[in-house]
């Protein structure tokens, strides 16, 4: 079963997963704010790989892609427009944005094309910011070990922050800043966690570029 077949199929699975690790989802998303906050106000942006719009409505984020459809009835619900499409195909003009979010990388076909349309249809300044659990990272490592376990993991492809660094320089962006969270194993984290700059810690990465 493909990837977008496994989120349509088991949407009650993936929404349950942010009821039983409240704390985790918290600190991803204050990590993901604390780059979003670098950034000038009213700008207009999209997440690519929206899921069911748990990123997507804390962040104010209106619109995006989400190939699945199961899970976009539930991020329209939130108040999301879809659109349809995919990260490596995107129905959007050039420079047509300010920002552009991934928090779902390690679900992507071909990273590397998804993050070329993420520049294509960014504006000259716009921002990237790309939530991932790094490959080196306590959790990746605990997924990697559950893989054949998994309805969501098994076809899941993480990347190192090194890895992620190099693609941004090759495509165009510049300026790459990282914070990070999730610091220790998931089942051992039970309060917020405040991020840190940096990575090599936490498994939880947010990076930021800005195109060209």
């Amino acid at each position: 079963m493909g990837t977008i077949e496994t989120f349509d199929t088991h949407v009650s699975e993936y929404e349950q997963w942010y009821k039983d690790h409240p704390e985790v989802y918290e600190s991803e998303i204050l990590a993901l704010k604390e780059q979003f906050q670098k950034l000038p106000q009213n700008l207009h942006g999209i997440e690519i790989g929206i899921g069911t719009g748990r990123f997507a409505e804390p962040l104010g984020i209106k619109e995006g892609i989400e190939p699945s459809k199961e899970m976009a009835k539930l991020a329209i619900k939130r108040g999301i427009e879809i659109m349809d499409g995919t990260a490596e195909r995107l129905p959007y003009g050039d420079m047509t944005f300010d920002f552009v979010l991934f928090v779902t990388i390690c679900f992507l076909k071909d990273v590397k094309r998804a993050f070329r349309q993420a520049h294509r249809v960014l504006k000259p300044n716009g921002a990237v910011i790309i939530g991932f659990l790094d490959k080196d990272g306590s959790v990746a490592k605990e997924y990697e070990q559950k893989r054949n376990r998994s309805y969501f993991y098994k076809d899941a492809h993480f990347y190192s922050v090194d890895h992620i660094s190099k693609l941004l320089s090759q495509i165009g962006f510049k300026n790459i800043e990282y914070n990070q969270t999730l610091f220790g194993d998931l089942d051992t984290i039970n309060k917020v966690q405040i991020p840190r700059p940096g990575f090599g810690e936490g498994s939880f990465v947010v990076a930021k570029a800005t195109k060209k």
